[in-house]
């Protein structure tokens, strides 16, 4: 499964995320080379939705386009973990992955011993940053391996010429973290999810506020106001720093103060390809269909196109439709070496953008697409039909929407567990029945554009022109000036009505298993049911809630 351009050289793939059978079929529809996923017991996707006999039909559906898969086996196992990899590995051999992702040295060892026919990588979770790991990995039989986020490009196109005989990934796109390459113990504090088990609960995204603590030991509010504000400071003093004082900064937004915006190398990807990077990893395992259907056609005809015409490659159409996803603002992160303060969103951790994701087509009969809502539509809408065939959306304005098994027309619809959407093939105008057949085949995407606050299209331009000012297109002068403009516009009321940290994960375990609840695999009460996850398969997790069955 070579992928070569028109010289001759291998061409770099790119690799898209997958959690569930269908997100794994957008991704290979919509321009994936590879997909990489996991079970939610052996891997770090503790949210994958993935059953062994899924996996092998992904599998299946993958390698009848020519698309790679790679399987997950990136946990750093507990000793409750080594009973299940043997049997595991004889489940990789028979599923046949293209190669499999590990990030633990034993575990890497263990499988190279026990089955020796295996594509081996290693896991962006090794950390790996300079090319001495590189080669010392290549030399325990790793084919490829998977760089650092906090790899500058400079120190990666040494690593390239130095290791010219081991094939290369790095991230280009998706959500960065507070700490090192995954390494965070944030939400093992906060949460008991174990961030490097794969259930993170990003407690770097949550909103903090400032407070006092009184002789008579209670915890109070701190209220800040025009009056009291110029005689306080809080300040941190770090222990070896004596006479250093760090401000502590907030007002009444709260404080986002380890909320990173998202990686987007897509206006230097002609650089990746340039030095030959052999895989382009997308990030985004808990991503939506339309995320993927989005970011994986961007980066297909940015990759293509750079090939057929290298010389007059211009990023800005591809980044126009990267904006059309949520994103919480883009940077180019350690692209350059230092990781300066427009990379941070120190506003809001909300992730959003101008258009929003609006059905997917669940089938195509012989005068009708059947389409999954998704979103709430209204009379007059225009929704965009992405096609992952064409370049271009196909638009599409509806008046009344016919819901299947309803005998009204109605002028709005709400997106609910199973409710489908018929749109006839006579309500396109230009488009003859034989190319919406042709175009559109089962999982492609519909959008529509967002309905946004005056606050949030600020976020937005704000979001562009951090952009522009990190890669010096514009100066830094204007950028205080927006931020205020911004901050006017987020009353203390609106920071009321919204949430204060995200409490997934915080009240108690789901019971159902995954690798990475530090309570269920701890608390006394789970024992019952972690006898019963010993004796389940790869991939199957108990089917309700534990705390039930042995209340």
């Amino acid at each position: 499964m070579k992928l070569e351009n028109k010289s001759g050289k291998q061409k770099s793939e790119l690799l898209m995320p997958a959690s569930s059978l269908e997100r794994l079929k957008v991704s290979v529809l919509y321009g994936a080379d590879a997909v990489y996923l996991g079970t939610p017991d052996m891997s770090l996707r503790t949210k994958s939705k993935f059953s062994l006999e899924e996996i092998k039909e992904g599998i299946a559906f993958a390698h009848e386009r020519n698309v790679r898969v790679y399987l997950t086996l990136n946990l750093f196992t507990h000793n409750k973990d080594v009973p299940k990899i043997d049997a595991y590995i004889e489940t990789l051999k028979d599923m046949k992955p293209d190669g499999v992702i590990i990030a633990d040295p034993g575990v890497f060892a263990y499988v190279k011993e026990r089955a020796p026919e295996l594509s081996l990588h290693i896991s962006t979770q090794a950390n790996v940053c300079s090319w001495i790991t590189v080669n010392f990995w290549k030399k325990q039989g790793a084919e490829l391996v998977v760089l650092a986020r906090e790899v500058t490009f400079n120190e990666l196109e040494e690593i390239r010429e130095r290791c010219p005989d081991v094939r290369l990934e790095t991230f280009v796109h998706g959500a960065m973290c507070m700490t090192y390459s995954g390494r965070c113990l944030l939400s093992n504090f906060m949460a008991e999810r174990g961030s490097n088990q794969g259930n993170c609960a990003n407690s770097c995204r949550w909103q903090y506020k400032v407070g006092l603590r009184l002789n008579d030991g209670s915890i109070k509010e701190l209220k800040l106001t025009e009056e009291n504000m110029e005689l306080l400071e809080f300040v941190l003093e770090e222990g070896h720093r004596p006479g250093e004082f760090m401000p502590i900064e907030e007002d009444s937004r709260g404080s986002y103060i380890l909320n990173s915006k998202d990686m987007c190398m897509m206006p230097k990807l002609n650089d990746y390809l340039r030095i030959g990077i052999d895989s382009l990893k997308i990030e985004g395992r808990n991503k939506s269909p339309y995320y993927l259907a989005v970011v994986a056609g961007a980066y297909r005809r940015a990759i293509d196109d750079y090939y057929e015409a290298p010389d007059s490659w211009n990023p800005r159409p591809y980044m126009r439709e990267l904006e059309t996803v949520g994103n919480r603002g883009y940077t180019m992160a350690f692209h350059d070496g230092r990781l300066k303060n427009f990379a941070h969103n120190y506003e809001n951790t909300k992730s959003m953008a101008s258009w929003e994701f609006a059905g997917i087509i669940r089938e195509v009969r012989d005068d009708a697409f059947i389409v999954e809502i998704k979103n709430r539509m209204q009379a007059g809408e225009v929704l965009e039909f992405l096609s992952p065939i064409t370049l271009e959306p196909t638009l599409l304005r509806l008046y009344e929407f016919d819901i299947v098994g309803s005998t009204e027309l109605v002028s709005e619809v709400h997106a609910a567990p199973k409710k489908f959407l018929r749109i006839l093939f006579t309500a396109f105008d230009r488009e003859s029945v034989e190319d919406l057949k042709k175009n559109f085949p089962k999982y492609s995407i519909l959008r529509k554009e967002s309905s946004l606050t005056e606050e949030e299209w600020e976020r937005l331009k704000l979001d562009k022109l951090t952009q522009k000012v990190e890669l010096g297109q514009v100066s830094e002068d204007i950028y205080p000036e927006r931020v205020e403009r911004l901050q006017e516009m987020i009353s203390d009321e609106l920071m009321d009505r919204r949430s204060k940290t995200s409490r997934y994960g915080v009240e108690g375990c789901c019971g159902r298993g995954c690798n990475g609840c530090l309570m269920f695999w701890n608390d006394p009460q789970y024992a019952k049911a972690r006898d019963m996850m010993a004796k389940k398969k790869h991939g199957e997790m108990l089917d309700r809630d534990m705390r039930e069955k042995i209340s």
